[in-house]
């Protein structure tokens, strides 16, 4: 999903055919403090990769601020932000790509190259949340489950890892079942390949 924060009615409108011409979703916010609001509720990410277009200069809130919340909550890898303004100076570009904005384009823009820059933004979200993903898993493993993962991980088998560990086979078989199920594989090539991404 593509989401467009920016004040200029006639700049959104254009942003959201251009989307649509690539077949990008898209949903447009005339403000930050709208856009916040969906944050608020709860920011649905999409399969598809996210991607954020954002103007710099805005009333009230500025796409800066936006910006620095978005940051804070840690959004802005699953939702990459590409700057937009019609008034960038190059200190300000710099600051907010090392603050980890995707990039800075100014105005007038060419449509092309805007929109390919979306759709590699969009990758990169997919790549984030996959890894937000597998960690999200991870976590839910309990301490033994994790060391059992681990001597899993090393080639170990059941019996070894019973030794290693001082417990029965049985209770290893148990704790690589709900190692399967909750990183939802099916083998242990399968784990390998996840963690190895």
């Amino acid at each position: 999903m593509l989401y467009i924060v920016d004040d200029e009615e006639v700049l959104r409108d254009a942003l959201l055919w251009l989307a649509q011409s690539r077949q990008i979703q898209a949903k447009a916010f005339a403000s930050a403090r709208e856009f916040l609001d969906l944050v608020h509720a709860g920011l649905p990410f999409s399969r598809d990769g996210d991607c954020l277009l954002l103007d710099v200069r805005m009333p009230e809130m500025n796409g800066i601020a936006l910006f620095d919340i978005l940051s804070a909550q840690q959004l802005t890898q699953r939702l990459p932000v590409i700057f937009l303004t019609g008034h960038g100076d190059v200190p300000m570009a710099v600051d907010a790509l090392k603050r980890g904005a995707f990039d800075f384009v100014e105005k007038p823009f060419n449509d092309n190259s805007l929109i390919d820059r979306v759709q590699e933004a969009m990758q990169a979200s997919i790549k984030a949340g996959a890894a937000f993903d597998v960690q999200t898993r991870l976590q839910s493993l309990s301490q033994r489950e994790r060391e059992v993962l681990d001597l899993i991980l090393q080639g170990r088998m059941n019996k070894q890892i019973a030794d290693d560990l001082g417990i029965s086979m049985r209770t290893v078989e148990v704790h690589r079942a709900h190692i399967f199920d909750k990183m939802q594989i099916k083998s242990a090539v399968e784990l390998a390949g996840l963690l190895k991404n």
